[in-house]
């Protein structure tokens, strides 16, 4: 109760100063949108959050002598502070996932997700600082979780995404016809992730995305969400590219900070630059929905790497691959390196039933952490969804998923023991949004 009494203060503090001397009132709630307060001044803000309670059964086709493994957990607790001052210039944004879970997968608890101030330096260019998701990831990305057509992101999702960075953020909206947008984005972050307390590995990474909307903007911020749930009338596309150069990563694709460290003679860092770009699309119209995505990333390493830091922290100079001495091939194998794409697409029936399928498939450099045969080497997820929305408003909805993934190419168990099968996971899980 402590925290959020902290929470709760910090929200008012910076967004209803004076409060003593204002009338503060709740000026509306909706199922799925949350509590909203206003003062007299036009101070505002915002409180709202889901909960995702989420079954995961895993089945081996092949391999009769393994059992099903299967898990319960809460996917996601989220709750969502937003505040903008009297003329509406200044906003900001706290979240938290009391749940601990990462955005897709567990390599670390994620408590705190967004922390940032917006200001609006014109009617069309918008400045962020702080800690937030990134505009140089593929379009899922943008997309809010509690709005997804699938029970979870994509596996392109998974393997490429930093997800969350910390710095600065600009983004813009431009008419260019009658009905036609065009939208920039320009990033400069420190490129090691969401929640980086201690030191700062490596340098600063630099990006951008730019997006065209042919046939205007998608109503009810419908470019933020996957289903089509509000039905649009006419026709809504976006289409962009985006770009990003990570100038000294220290970890597999810069989501976490000195997690993969390496050094020269003078036993200085020595870290490799991560480019990854992409193209992507979303596509709505009276409740059908259709999201495609391409991501390829490449990395550039220093050819004066001597020594590299163990996962218990000592130090080697060995750099093994095959049997053989190659500093070039043995960073590259630990880094996210290839390309992918994604293709979903959907229908929302007016009884508020969605039929969706997905696509996904992941091509490994020779040398990438891709190839890992526990976590990874599985190029095709074929994907089918059925989900009931409760609410027309994202309130509540559950969703149940089956994800065939083939195993031609050879995949370990969880435990890391080799296994001659393919997979299947059945996922289910129910969303209540406040």
């Amino acid at each position: 109760m402590k925290f959020f009494k902290i929470i709760i203060f910090f929200c008012f503090v910076f967004t209803l100063p004076n409060t003593h001397a204002q009338n503060i009132k709740m000026e509306a709630y909706k199922f799925g949108e949350g509590l909203k307060f206003k003062t007299d001044d036009g101070k505002e803000l915002e409180i709202s959050g889901y909960i995702q309670p989420y079954l995961e059964s895993k089945h081996y086709t092949n391999a009769q002598d393994l059992e099903a493994a299967n898990r319960f957990r809460m996917r996601r607790t989220r709750l969502r502070f937003d505040g903008k001052s009297s003329d509406k210039k200044f906003s900001y944004r706290l979240q938290v996932d009391l749940s601990g879970s990462s955005e897709v997968d567990e390599e670390t608890a994620n408590y705190l997700l967004d922390a940032y101030i917006n200001y609006d330096i014109t009617k069309r260019i918008n400045i962020t600082f702080g800690q937030r998701a990134t505009y140089t990831d593929n379009r899922e990305l943008f997309m809010n979780s509690n709005s997804l057509q699938f029970v979870e992101r994509s596996r392109l999702t998974s393997a490429f995404s930093s997800i969350r960075e910390f710095g600065l953020f600009i983004d813009g909206r431009y008419k260019t016809g009658k009905y036609s947008y065009l939208r920039p984005y320009f990033v400069l972050t420190n490129g090691d992730g969401l929640n980086v307390l201690g030191r700062d590995h490596g340098g600063l990474k630099i990006g951008g995305r730019i997006d065209f909307l042919p046939f205007g903007l998608f109503n009810n911020g419908g470019q933020f969400k996957q289903t089509d749930i509000v039905r649009e009338r006419t026709p809504k596309f976006v289409i962009g590219v985006n770009y990003s150069l990570n100038n000294g990563m220290s970890s597999r694709r810069g989501r976490t900070s000195g997690t993969i460290l390496y050094y020269n003679d003078n036993n200085e860092e020595s870290l490799p630059d991560y480019t990854k770009y992409g193209v992507d699309f979303l596509f709505k119209y009276k409740g059908f929905t259709a999201l495609g995505e391409f991501v390829k990333s490449q990395a550039s390493v220093p050819n004066d790497i001597t020594q590299r830091v163990r996962v218990d922290g000592t130090i080697s100079s060995t750099f093994d691959v095959n049997g053989v001495q190659n500093v070039d091939a043995y960073v590259r194998g630990r880094m996210m390196l290839g390309e992918a794409y994604n293709i979903q697409a959907g229908y929302l029936f007016k009884n508020g039933i969605s039929v969706d399928g997905r696509y996904t498939y992941l091509k490994a450099d020779e040398n990438s952490f891709l190839n890992n045969q526990t976590v990874y080497n599985r190029p095709n997820y074929y994907s089918v969804g059925l989900s009931k929305y409760l609410d027309r408003n994202f309130g509540a909805k559950i969703q149940a998923a089956f994800t065939y993934v083939d195993g031609s190419k050879g995949i370990n168990d969880n435990d890391g023991n080799p296994i001659d099968s393919n997979e299947w996971i059945g996922r289910l899980m129910l969303t209540f949004t406040f």
